[in-house]
């Protein structure tokens, strides 16, 4: 089974990647700009049959290695 794994900060977390990336866009002319958070992607092929099998894998990959849960949140698809 094939998961995509998103990775972000928690909307309290500062993100000062983000805010570069914000503030040159910004500076390349694009004004419209209003906020950028960054983060991180993974697909991850589990090879399981039982699609909630899987996905209790997938939720326990991000929990112990994928995802620092103090200051990240992440999404499975």
């Amino acid at each position: 089974m094939k998961f995509e794994v998103f990775v972000t900060l928690k909307d309290e977390v500062l993100d000062p990647q983000g805010k570069a990336i914000q503030q040159t866009l910004n500076g390349m002319g694009f004004a419209n700009i209003k906020d950028v958070r960054q983060g991180k992607y993974f697909d991850l092929d589990i090879d399981e049959n039982d699609e909630q099998k899987a996905k209790l894998s997938a939720e326990e990959i991000c929990k112990k290695l994928l995802a620092n849960q103090v200051i990240e949140d992440f999404k499975i698809i």
